[in-house]
């Protein structure tokens, strides 16, 4: 098999497995249903997938673990004020009001 050859069923091969997994759900549909106790875990993937994202991005700085750090500060004032009131903005407007106020007072 020459390189053309296998790239391009390296490329088919990719996309079908990742097109497969989604597909099933779709042509299942209510045919299949998923067990209470997965479906009840699957509510927290979403919330997970951020965490997984973000954390990451707020404890680490020029790759190691700093746990005072204007990001940390700005995230646990984005939380809390997001746990207080329902404004969907406030967390936003807040976390950056304090991440940029950290950033000016003791520039890195």
């Amino acid at each position: 098999m020459n390189y053309d050859a296998s790239l391009w069923l390296i490329f088919i091969l990719l996309g079908l497995a990742t097109t497969l997994p989604r597909a099933g759900f779709i042509v299942l549909g209510n045919r299949f249903s998923l067990p209470p106790t997965l479906q009840r875990a699957l509510r927290y993937a979403p919330a997970a997938a951020l965490a997984a994202i973000v954390v990451p991005d707020v404890l680490l700085v020029g790759g190691s673990v700093e746990p005072i750090n204007p990001k940390l500060a700005a995230a646990i004032a984005a939380i809390l004020v997001a746990t207080r009131w329902r404004n969907p903005w406030l967390p936003f407007i807040v976390g950056m009001a304090v991440l940029l106020g950290l950033k000016a007072i003791f520039p890195s």
